[in-house]
């Protein structure tokens, strides 16, 4: 039904792919393209009027880039999902996309024609990320943490044993509903937990939550 269909807006300089984006995705039964931005001021400016489900954006633009872009629509809307299509494997870019609050952050290299099913795992809750790019994470995260051991820590937020284990979960990739079957509670009760514990730790998204289970050391990199 039309009422159910995640509604997006596509933020992309080049009008070329932008156009191709757009034809690919108004071909989903479950997708309503509301608009289109050719920089990141545009973007946050159209999301703030069209109250989007998802933004798919990129992350190199003029005016306002696609991560001062993310930042701005996450303050605005914190519910809207933001989805990186991008040809940048930088991973200062991917970091600083992940602490704006990005929910995804995918390579231009994939297939267009999976980025439908992109939008609706971002849209149901999940993160994403090239592959190519989680190595780079991991190494940033581990970078991290040998930062952090030499300065003085400061007490971390107190969680309860039970978010502590939705937190770790989380940072093994799990979903909602996979993390519900783990634990063998509900899934509306895992959403609760995800939503205190992004609320404790003063957190945008779940890929900043597995940021923080890195650097807590609750997540091990091997």
């Amino acid at each position: 039904m039309a009422d159910e269909r995640i509604r997006i807006l596509i933020a992309d300089d080049h009008e070329l792919f932008r156009r191709g984006l757009r034809m690919v995705l108004e071909d989903e039964p479950d997708i309503e393209v509301l608009g289109e931005a050719g920089d990141g001021q545009t973007a946050a400016e159209l999301a703030l009027e069209e109250i989007p489900d998802c933004v798919v954006m990129d992350v190199r633009m003029p005016v306002l880039s696609g991560i001062e872009a993310t930042r701005k629509i996450k303050e605005d809307l914190p519910h809207c999902k933001i989805l990186m299509l991008t040809i940048s494997d930088e991973e200062d870019d991917l970091y600083q996309a992940i602490k704006a609050g990005a929910n995804g952050y995918l390579l231009k290299e994939i297939s267009i024609d999976e980025i439908g099913n992109a939008v609706r795992s971002v849209h149901s809750g999940q993160s994403l990320i090239s592959p190519s790019m989680a190595s780079k994470l991991l190494n940033e995260f581990a970078s991290m943490i040998k930062k952090e051991e030499e300065k003085e820590q400061v007490p971390a937020p107190r969680l309860t044993p039970r978010e502590m284990e939705v937190l770790q979960h989380v940072a093994q990739g799990m979903n909602n509903r996979e993390i519900a079957k783990a634990l063998f509670i509900s899934e509306n009760t895992v959403k609760n937990h995800v939503r205190n514990i992004l609320e404790k730790l003063h957190l945008h998204s779940r890929m900043e939550a597995v940021v923080y289970a890195v650097r807590e050391k609750l997540l091990e990199i091997k």
